[in-house]
């Protein structure tokens, strides 16, 4: 089986709480703070519904979150989500994400990280069985990104790391 590095969620979240709390920010004021970053986008769509700061506040609980969501506090950080990975880490080179105005959001190109994804497992030879045991996941969770809007960011980044890709080749600034 292949040893795949781990998202360190933990670690995750002390970081943007620790950066939370540096800047005297309660979790309410953090998670408007993660919404303002894209605050041109926000005013142009009034659909949309901000960060809720008791959700935000909840994640260390829950102990994962999408990895659309996380794009949030990447960005707050300024950190590639290669940061806080343990384990037999892969060097794909340059992890920087896009930097987005205001304008912008950070997003994940899903169907682009499974066509990736099942061309390298083409090329390799093996059925979505042999690669979900190798990502330590089902078939059904890898086969699924094609059509997700979000998966959890612990697999799409044990997904990167077997493709020996950065994140940021999978994420994208968008307007929506």
């Amino acid at each position: 089986m292949t040893v795949l590095p781990v998202f360190d969620f933990p670690q995750f979240v002390a970081a943007f709480d620790a950066k939370r709390r540096e800047r005297g920010l309660d979790w309410f004021e953090f998670a408007g703070e993660l919404w303002e970053q894209s605050s041109d986008l926000n005013a142009e769509r009034e659909d949309d519904h901000p960060l809720c700061g008791g959700a935000v506040s909840r994640l260390g609980a829950r102990g994962e979150t999408s990895c659309q969501y996380a794009l949030f506090m990447l960005r707050w950080l300024d950190e590639a989500p290669e940061a806080f990975l343990t384990g037999p880490v892969v060097d794909v080179g340059d992890t920087r994400l896009p930097e987005p105005g205001p304008d912008r959001r950070l997003r994940w190109d899903l169907p682009r990280l499974h066509t990736a994804l099942n061309d390298e497992r083409r090329e390799q030879g093996l059925t979505w069985a042999q690669l979900a045991e190798q990502i330590g996941c089902t078939p059904a969770r890898l086969t699924n990104l094609r059509s997700a809007r979000q998966a959890d960011l612990a697999l799409v980044m044990r997904v990167t790391q077997w493709l020996g890709r950065p994140a940021a080749a999978f994420v994208h600034s968008a307007r929506w």
